[in-house]
């Protein structure tokens, strides 16, 4: 495998800027960067649905208000 060094370096750069633009340089660094993430948590095992579930807010009779109360028997 041959090696890449800083001028190989700088030329792709240029090229990358060349074909995509100044404006979309940024976004496409993002949308890569955000792949990257996604990717290296899906092989680490984080998941964002591992997280507990919330449970439901239940009214005791306290709580609920009186004219709930007379209509709920």
């Amino acid at each position: 495998m041959p090696n890449v060094g800083p001028w190989e370096i700088i030329l792709l750069l240029l090229l990358a800027l060349l074909l995509f633009g100044a404006k979309r340089l940024p976004e496409i660094g993002r949308s890569m960067g955000r792949g990257l993430r996604e990717f290296k948590d899906s092989v680490g095992g984080k998941d964002d649905h591992d997280e507990p579930a919330e449970l439901p807010v239940t009214t005791t009779p306290a709580e609920t208000p009186a004219r709930e109360r007379d209509t709920v028997s």
